[in-house]
Protein backbone atom coordinates (compact mmCIF):
# COMPACT_ATOMS: atom_id res chain seq x y z
CA UNK A 1 0.00 0.00 0.00
CA UNK A 2 1.37 3.43 -0.92
CA UNK A 3 1.97 6.16 1.66
CA UNK A 4 -0.95 8.11 0.22
CA UNK A 5 -3.26 5.11 0.62
CA UNK A 6 -1.98 4.61 4.16
CA UNK A 7 -2.70 8.27 4.90
CA UNK A 8 -6.24 7.96 3.55
CA UNK A 9 -6.84 4.87 5.69
CA UNK A 10 -5.46 6.72 8.71
CA UNK A 11 -7.84 9.65 8.16
CA UNK A 12 -10.83 7.30 7.86
CA UNK A 13 -9.79 5.29 10.92
CA UNK A 14 -9.26 8.44 12.98
CA UNK A 15 -12.69 9.84 12.13
CA UNK A 16 -14.45 6.61 13.12
CA UNK A 17 -12.33 6.18 16.24
CA UNK A 18 -13.88 9.36 17.64
CA UNK A 19 -17.29 9.10 15.94
CA UNK A 20 -17.77 5.71 17.52
CA UNK A 21 -17.90 6.89 21.12
CA UNK A 22 -21.60 7.80 21.22
CA UNK A 23 -24.76 6.27 19.76
CA UNK A 24 -24.27 7.76 16.26
CA UNK A 25 -21.22 6.11 14.75
CA UNK A 26 -21.38 8.08 11.48
CA UNK A 27 -20.96 11.61 12.88
CA UNK A 28 -18.97 13.56 15.43
CA UNK A 29 -20.89 15.18 18.25
CA UNK A 30 -19.58 18.39 19.79
CA UNK A 31 -17.82 16.40 22.54
CA UNK A 32 -16.32 13.96 20.04
CA UNK A 33 -15.17 16.81 17.80
CA UNK A 34 -13.52 18.51 20.78
CA UNK A 35 -11.69 15.32 21.71
CA UNK A 36 -10.53 14.69 18.12
CA UNK A 37 -9.34 18.27 17.63
CA UNK A 38 -7.52 18.29 20.97
CA UNK A 39 -5.85 14.89 20.68
CA UNK A 40 -5.18 14.70 16.94
CA UNK A 41 -4.80 18.36 15.91
CA UNK A 42 -3.73 19.94 19.17
CA UNK A 43 -1.13 22.18 17.55
CA UNK A 44 -3.86 23.80 15.49
CA UNK A 45 -6.90 23.62 17.78
CA UNK A 46 -5.71 22.74 21.30
CA UNK A 47 -6.28 26.10 22.94
CA UNK A 48 -9.45 26.88 21.03
CA UNK A 49 -11.13 23.72 22.25
CA UNK A 50 -10.96 24.95 25.84
CA UNK A 51 -13.00 28.02 24.90
CA UNK A 52 -16.67 26.98 24.62
CA UNK A 53 -17.49 29.94 22.38
CA UNK A 54 -14.65 29.13 19.98
CA UNK A 55 -15.61 25.44 19.93
CA UNK A 56 -19.22 26.36 19.13
CA UNK A 57 -18.00 28.52 16.23
CA UNK A 58 -15.78 25.72 14.88
CA UNK A 59 -18.73 23.29 15.03
CA UNK A 60 -21.07 25.80 13.38
CA UNK A 61 -18.56 26.52 10.59
CA UNK A 62 -17.99 22.81 9.91
CA UNK A 63 -21.63 21.79 10.16
CA UNK A 64 -22.70 22.81 6.66
CA UNK A 65 -26.01 20.90 6.81
CA UNK A 66 -26.87 22.41 10.25
CA UNK A 67 -27.68 19.10 11.93
CA UNK A 68 -25.56 19.84 15.01
CA UNK A 69 -22.96 17.19 14.13
CA UNK A 70 -19.95 16.82 11.85
CA UNK A 71 -20.21 14.08 9.26
CA UNK A 72 -17.32 12.57 7.32
CA UNK A 73 -17.65 14.96 4.38
CA UNK A 74 -17.62 18.00 6.69
CA UNK A 75 -14.59 16.53 8.49
CA UNK A 76 -12.72 15.99 5.22
CA UNK A 77 -13.47 19.56 4.15
CA UNK A 78 -11.89 20.79 7.40
CA UNK A 79 -8.80 18.61 6.90
CA UNK A 80 -8.46 19.83 3.31
CA UNK A 81 -8.56 23.47 4.42
CA UNK A 82 -6.00 22.88 7.17
CA UNK A 83 -3.73 21.01 4.75
CA UNK A 84 -3.94 23.84 2.23
CA UNK A 85 -3.03 26.38 4.93
CA UNK A 86 -0.07 24.26 6.03
CA UNK A 87 1.08 23.86 2.44
CA UNK A 88 1.43 27.65 2.12
CA UNK A 89 3.89 27.64 5.05
CA UNK A 90 6.13 24.90 3.67
CA UNK A 91 8.97 26.16 1.47
CA UNK A 92 8.75 24.79 -2.04
CA UNK A 93 11.54 22.51 -3.28
CA UNK A 94 13.27 23.45 -6.51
Amino acid sequence: MSKLQQGMDMIIDTFYKYAGTDKDKSTLSKAELKELLTKELGEYFGGLCNDPEALNKILKDLDTNADGKVDFQEFITMLTCITMMCNKKVPKKK
